[in-house]
């Protein structure tokens, strides 16, 4: 699996938010946290496009966007690769390490403890 660039996710994040959208649509929305040129959009949405990692369709004269590929699955990779790169493959200190530096907040670690509990049964 080819792993997007940080640009490439935002889009990502976008598309796998509503699916499909035209390039203004993403581009509005990308551009709501920070300034980002249309023309700049369209390139990294036809590079995406090139690499498999989305696909397009004909709308008139403009073309609809959408995901080739899973958010859980390029979340997964990308985690495969974080954890085998930066931890050595330990589990145990990738969570550490994540829970160790950043407040947590209650809901967050009820639903961690849920799910260590379900692993266990």
């Amino acid at each position: 699996m080819t792993t997007p660039t940080p640009a490439e996710l935002e889009i990502l994040h976008v598309l796998w938010q509503c699916g499909e959208a035209k390039v203004q649509a993403v581009n509005d929305k990308l551009s709501e946290s920070k300034p980002v040129g249309y023309t700049t959009t369209l390139k990294t949405m036809q590079i995406m496009e090139q690499k498999g990692l989305l696909g397009r369709k004909k709308d008139g004269k403009s073309h609809i966007y959408f995901p080739q590929i899973a958010q859980a699955d390029t979340q997964r990779s990308m985690l495969d690769k974080l954890l085998q790169s930066a931890f050595g493959g330990s589990k145990s200190q990738l969570v550490m390490q994540l829970l160790g530096n950043k407040k947590v907040s209650k809901k967050e670690l009820d639903e961690i403890k849920t799910f260590l509990s379900n692993m266990e049964k």
